[in-house]
């Protein structure tokens, strides 16, 4: 009984809750809304509950009155509320209709409003009140506050910030410079030394270094009479040992070559000999080489004297070098005196000091005006540390002839510096009193009065209204214009495309607003042109011209370098037909934007006089911007694509890679079909360039458009190679074996979906069958039909669904698919009837062709398969030829082979 009375209710509840889903459903749009949602679980939550309370108590009758109660009571409160959501979400549904039905319009407001709000950002809050405009009453501080004066303020930091100290930094080239100068000095000293040879010459245990010096320095005068002092020294010596020599005999310690000058020159009149005991060089040189004769041998003492006329002349050579350096330059820094009289350690030392010297000096740093007293003591102090004292005056005149200053002012952190210090000026506050008067009736506002109106919030803000409605007329004329250029295309553009070109142009005035001048004309010409062809970029561009010259404060240099940028970009993008070419655009778009930059800016005058660098940067930074915007132009192109289901020609290439996913194993899976699909591509892609339709389009959906027939290759004939029919042998029935075929598009629909291909390559697919007939398996009904009249046959369940090409470029590929394989059969069936006729088979095959082929076009176009397609009467015939001539290039005529003889072939064997 209990069980019975449970089935009793559940049956009621299910009623119940039967009779309320179907009011909620009455319009399916309801039942799709999150509300309904929440209803329908109410509604389970409810039965679930009220199942439970008749489960553990089904005895009690009042309960089950009251649960009966609470039942009616929320059947009415789900009643109202199915009422309110079915009259909440019709007002809905109203107004999402309404707007489908009005999206053109609904996106021109959109564009004109946009723009204008994008555009016209500096309208909507002016000011009423300006500095330099009359006031017409006296206005007066509402309460008191404390007011910045922000012109004392930046005064007072500008002041702290000009005052603040220059950071310098050392300049490397200036250091390079020097070094190389002092180098190129101690090289001419170098050379100098060489040439008077190496001092000491002789050891100075024997000849001191001070009589060194002066046998290498000293006049030929006192040279002969050193000579001669030490010839009577020695005669005298002679004399006294009892030793007579006679006096004719030339000297064994003359000069070099004085023998032969005594033969050859005739003897001068003898002068009075000078005395020369006064000079200490001279005798302390006489003593030196007397007391080295009486050490070592006459000839040892020979040797010396040649080596020291020697050295006397590579000395005189070495001051004939010094004294032509100084002719030359007559602020030359070597003297003799000093250069030459130097030890050679002790130029090592000198030489190596300058450089130690040199380089601490200029780590320290040189400034700028630096007294030369300064710098001289400072070279003095550097140099008593590193050089020897008889080379300090020499080292301080090569140092001081190349040092200059090297330190320069760091103009990042002196900035840095002075904004630091700016910084930390307070703000200047001006206390304003209640009912002080802020600016009297007449009198004109200044810049700290409109600060403090400001302040008071007494300007009074307001929407230039006027300006925006005249800009708004202005911009809706442009869309006007944009409008009737479209209508007058080719192309013709869906919502998605009408809001793509907005965001795009939105991008030119958006990027301006936000302060960069270095706007987006590279990558709006660029997507546009490739998106849409030149037609519509230039247009675009065309009118953001005249929009944003009027509109905007902006360098009419650079507008007219972006708009330049823009044409290029706009003529030429479409015809491209790789990432490569366009990333070569964008490079020729970056010059074409820099250099016209740079010829507006020449033509004005401004590429002359202190300013030029500054020009000449703007144009490299107007080039780099247009390479920048095409790179992000590049970079976005494959993902508006598909956000807005775009082909592109490199698109378009793309997906006709033979190496894409669904070629491959198109390729692989159904090898009849990609025959057969190569074949039709190739004629419907000559006749689609014969009659100027989109050949890459028409190349790339006819390689997609028999997909649907991987879902089972055996069921087409292309790809049983010779095998059974599977219709013949295993079907047996022609309503399948009709859906099988039909199905072939249901399911290339599914797969090109699956794989994201654009909707225009999706569009090949159904309509390259329309609502043609299925013949073959429609005869085959039929003639079952006449055998068995229990059977009758509908022609809808042997026509595809559709739906009929839309565009001619679907039309000829509808075509092409169906005199593909009738020109095929007709090639196998010509070759074996006129195989043994003298006539020309490519005569009668192109006559057959050209005639079957006129009445399969035909046929179509009675059949009403290409009313929507756009394709013209007159031009079936044409197709029909260009279809015969490809159909020729692939099957020409061959040369006929004798036929070899049965005993010639066995003999050849």
């Amino acid at each position: 009984m209990k069980m019975q009375q449970f089935l009793q209710f559940f049956t009621q509840e299910l009623t119940n809750w039967r009779r309320q889903y179907k009011a909620l459903r009455r319009k399916g749009k309801l039942m799709r809304s999150p509300k309904s949602i929440s209803h329908r679980r109410e509604l389970l939550r409810t039965m679930l509950k009220n199942v439970l309370l008749f489960l553990s108590k089904t005895n009690d009758k009042s309960v089950g009155v009251a649960r009966r109660r609470h039942r009616r009571k929320q059947e009415r409160a789900l009643q109202s509320k199915a009422k309110s959501v079915k009259t909440k979400n019709s007002i809905y549904v109203v107004c999402l209709d309404w707007v489908h039905e009005q999206r053109s319009s609904v996106i021109l407001a959109i564009a004109i409003v946009s723009l204008t709000g994008v555009i016209g950002h500096k309208l909507y809050n002016q000011t009423q009140l300006q500095v330099g405009n009359l006031v017409l009453q006296t206005i007066r501080a509402p309460y008191t506050a404390s007011i910045e004066d922000q012109k004392r303020t930046q005064a007072e930091r500008k002041a702290v910030s000009n005052s603040s100290l220059q950071m310098l930094m050392v300049d490397a080239r200036m250091n390079e410079q020097i070094n190389k100068d002092l180098q190129e000095l101690l090289d001419d000293g170098n050379k100098i030394r060489s040439i008077a040879g190496a001092f000491p010459f002789f050891d100075p245990v024997i000849l001191s270094i001070s009589t060194q010096r002066y046998l290498r320095s000293c006049p030929d005068s006192e040279w002969q009479a050193l000579l001669l002092a030490i010839e009577n020294s020695k005669n005298q010596q002679k004399k006294g040992t009892g030793r007579t020599t006679a006096s004719s005999r030339p000297s064994s310690i003359a000069a070099p070559n004085q023998e032969r000058k005594e033969r050859t020159t005739p003897t001068p009149q003898k002068t009075q000999p000078v005395d020369f005991s006064q000079n200490t060089g001279f005798t302390q040189a006489v003593a030196e080489l007397e007391s080295y004769r009486v050490t070592t041998s006459e000839k040892n003492l020979s040797l010396l004297i040649a080596k020291i006329f020697e050295t006397r002349q590579r000395y005189t050579q070495a001051t004939a070098k010094l004294l032509l350096l100084e002719t030359v330059n007559p602020e030359a820094v070597y003297e003799e005196s000093v250069l030459l009289n130097l030890l050679d350690v002790d130029w090592e030392k000198t030489q190596m000091g300058i450089h130690q010297s040199t380089e601490r000096i200029l780590t320290q740093g040189i400034p700028q005006g630096l007294p030369k007293n300064i710098l001289q003591d400072a070279v003095s102090l550097q140099l008593q540390t590193f050089v020897p004292e008889d080379a300090e005056t020499l080292a301080s005149k090569l140092l001081l002839a190349v040092l200059k200053p090297n330190l320069q002012k760091d103009e990042e952190q002196t900035r840095q510096n002075a904004q630091k210090d700016a910084a930390g000026v307070p703000t200047v506050m001006v206390k304003v009193g209640y009912g002080e008067v802020i600016v009297k009736k007449g009198e004109q506002i200044t810049a700290w009065n409109f600060e403090v109106l400001e302040h008071y919030h007494l300007i009074r803000r307001e929407v230039k209204w006027l300006e925006l409605v005249k800009l708004s007329g202005i911009i809706a004329i442009a869309i006007g214009i944009f409008v009737w250029v479209e209508r007058h295309i080719d192309y013709e553009l869906r919502e998605r495309d009408r809001l793509l070109v907005l965001l795009l142009t939105l991008s030119v005035p958006g990027v301006i607003t936000i302060g960069l001048p270095y706007t987006t004309w590279s990558a709006l010409s660029l997507l546009l042109g490739s998106f849409y062809g030149p037609t519509l970029g230039l247009t675009v561009v065309g009118l953001l011209l005249p929009i944003l010259g009027i509109s905007l404060d902006m360098s009419k240099a650079a507008l007219l370098a972006g708009v330049g940028g823009g044409i290029l970009g706009s003529y030429i993008a479409q015809r491209l037909r790789s990432r490569e070419e366009l990333a070569l655009l964008g490079i020729a778009i970056a010059l074409t934007q820099g250099g016209i930059y740079l010829v507006v800016k020449i033509l004005i005058g401004q590429a002359f006089g202190s300013t030029w660098y500054i020009v000449f940067r703007e144009a490299a930074l107007f080039a780099l911007s247009g390479l920048g915007w095409s790179i992000v132009a590049l970079g976005l192109s494959p993902y508006l694509e598909k956000v807005f289901d775009l082909v592109t020609p490199i698109r378009l290439a793309e997906l006709a890679n033979p190496n894409r996913p669904l070629l491959k194993r198109l390729a692989t899976e159904t090898p009849g079909t990609f025959q057969h699909t190569l074949l039709v591509a190739t004629l419907a892609e000559t006749a689609a360039k014969e009659l100027g339709c989109n050949v890459e389009l028409v190349r790339a959906g006819t390689l997609y458009h028999d997909i649907g027939k991987m879902h089972d290759p055996l069921g087409f004939i292309e790809n049983q190679m010779g095998g059974p029919n599977k219709h013949d042998t295993e079907i047996k029935d022609p309503w399948k074996s009709a859906e099988i075929i039909k199905k072939h598009v249901t399911e290339g629909l599914v797969m090109a979906r699956k794989h994201l291909l654009p909707t225009a390559i999706q569009d090949f697919i159904p309509e390259h069958q329309g609502t043609m007939l299925i013949a073959y398996f429609h005869h085959q009904a039929q003639q079952m039909a006449q055998e068995d009249p229990s059977l009758t046959v509908d022609d809808a369940d042997f026509r595809y669904d559709g739906p009929i090409p839309q565009s001619r470029e679907t039309g000829i590929v509808m075509l092409a698919d169906s005199c593909e394989a009738a020109l095929r059969s007709l090639q196998a069936s010509t070759s074996a009837k006129h195989l043994g006729e003298k006539r020309s088979l490519k005569d009668v095959s192109t006559e057959q062709a050209l005639t079957m082929l006129n009445n399969i076009l035909r046929a179509k176009w009675q059949d009403n398969q290409l009313v929507d397609s756009g394709l013209k009467r007159e031009e079936m015939s044409q197709i029909a030829q260009i279809f015969v001539d490809v159909w020729q290039q692939f099957h020409h005529k061959r040369i006929a082979y004798p036929k070899l003889k049965a005993s010639s072939v066995a003999r050849n064997s």
